[in-house]
């Protein structure tokens, strides 16, 4: 008999789901039945897989009130918050869609006489996808709709905090007519997850989770030949000049940083002010920051439900308390947020002023509410700072000035440059990160070059 799987929800902790994890026979059936699968799928011309594909995007969006309503139960996340995924999976979903036409089109590589000379991408099989639950929807379509489009087929497993996004995926694409074995998903041991990397059907893993996940997952995949894409997480800074709009500023730096209460892997997470404005934006920042409502996240008026889990919580805490010991200062009094309790994943929103790269809270990934602030002198010892540090997702700039911006953005170690905005993918702009933030790409035209493989056509024409 199988183990099963259990969410504890973050709202009050009872099991709000409980589901069968696949045994060996699921796995092996699964398998076959999608390489099997994917050798017909891929001889569906283009614009049939976008029709079906688009028709499984308007079966999700008819469920965006169930489907944000369980995001908020899995992980916490407030309802008033919720739907903007649903909105994000729909945008980044058509997106990727209306570039495949260009993405996978034959790439003429120009005139020889009396021959004829192209590359044409091809799927490279069956994809695996490994989803986590801070964003359940928006991580997994990443490579989900454009692994489908590009002619493979896809096997996804969710995290165990978020199952039942896994089983949405599902029931769109069977009401749109996949055909069958083209989407599954399976619902794993960490164990199992390994066994499927090595098995000899898959032939591209996408990866989104933290470095140790990373790393398993290369460990995994090592001696096979085949490619991972990983998007691990970061550490993401933010630098705010004194030319900037200091209103918008703050008012974007706030919610970057506490939006799901800070658990996005493109969330910030460290910002450098310069010193002419420092004074000025911390007290706006932190007065901002007092505004936020902490508590039911099912309840509409609360702007700040709690962290996935207890455990969560409880290292963020030690952060604030360790930077606390070496010499930082929290500006937010927690006695103001009656929810925010230890021991439990409700934790008010900290904001921590004279930081150092010496503590935890600025150099390890956080993954909660809570921002170190630094006063800086100059461009060149933002760069610096930004710099220091072992990941590289994304990284923001406040400024008016667009030729400084991408000056400094030139010479940030980061996979994306913000100018005035955080937190947010562009679905027709690159989704990549360097150092620990991983490896490989997804969205745009380029997400689709690690979805397939060139295969090069070179034909001598009769003479």
């Amino acid at each position: 008999m199988s183990a099963n799987l259990k969410t504890l929800s973050p709202v009050d902790g009872r099991v709000y789901v409980e589901r069968p994890l696949a045994g060996d026979k699921d796995i092996a059936r699964a398998l076959t039945r999608a390489a099997q699968a994917q050798k017909e799928w891929k001889k569906v011309p283009l614009a049939e897989r976008a029709r079906l594909l688009l028709k499984a995007v308007e079966a999700f969006v008819a469920k965006k009130e169930k489907i944000a309503e369980e995001i908020t139960w899995q992980m916490g996340r407030p309802i008033g918050q919720a739907p903007s995924e649903v909105r994000g999976f729909e945008d980044r979903a058509r997106t990727m869609i209306a570039l495949a036409a260009q993405a996978l089109a034959d790439r003429d590589v120009g005139f020889k006489e009396k021959f004829r000379r192209f590359i044409r991408p091809e799927p490279l099989g069956v994809v695996f996808t490994v989803a986590p639950w801070n964003y359940p929807y928006l991580t997994a379509v990443n490579s989900v709709v454009p692994a489908l489009m590009a002619g493979n087929a896809v096997i996804l497993k969710h995290s165990h905090q978020t199952p039942l996004a896994a089983e949405r995926f599902q029931e769109s694409f069977d009401a749109a007519g996949l055909p069958q074995g083209v989407f599954q998903h399976l619902h794993l041991t960490h164990a199992d997850t390994e066994k499927v990397i090595k098995s000899p059907e898959i032939a591209f893993v996408a990866f989104t989770g933290s470095v140790a996940g990373g790393r398993m997952v290369e460990q995994a995949a090592a001696g096979r030949f085949i490619g991972v894409g990983l998007e691990l997480g970061g550490k993401d800074p933010a630098y705010v000049r004194p030319d900037c709009d200091l209103t918008h500023a703050i008012e974007n730096l706030v919610d970057g940083a506490f939006f799901n209460s800070g658990q996005s892997c493109c969330g910030i997470e460290r910002i450098y002010v310069h010193g002419d404005i420092y004074d000025r934006f911390v007290a706006g920042f932190v007065e901002l920051t007092r505004q936020y409502k902490l508590g039911d996240p099912t309840k509409p008026e609360t702007t700040l439900g709690p962290m996935v889990r207890a455990e969560a919580a409880t290292f963020v805490r030690k952060q604030i308390a360790d930077a606390v010991k070496q010499g930082a200062r929290a500006l937010v009094d927690e006695r103001g947020f009656p929810a925010s309790e230890p021991g439990t994943p409700y934790l008010a929103p900290q904001v921590l002023v004279d930081v150092t790269h010496k503590m935890s809270v600025m150099m390890e990934e956080s993954f909660g509410p809570v921002i170190g602030i630094m006063k800086i002198a100059n461009d060149a010892e933002a760069i610096r700072l930004m710099n220091d540090s072992p990941f590289g997702l994304t990284a923001a700039i406040w400024t008016a000035d667009e030729d400084a911006a991408v000056r400094i953005g030139d010479a940030i170690e980061t996979g994306t440059w913000f100018m005035n905005r955080c937190d947010y993918l562009d679905p027709t702009l690159a989704w990549t990160g360097v150092k620990n933030s991983g490896r490989g790409c997804t969205l745009s035209i380029l997400g689709y070059e690690h979805l397939t493989r060139p295969k090069s056509f070179h034909l001598r024409l009769k003479t």
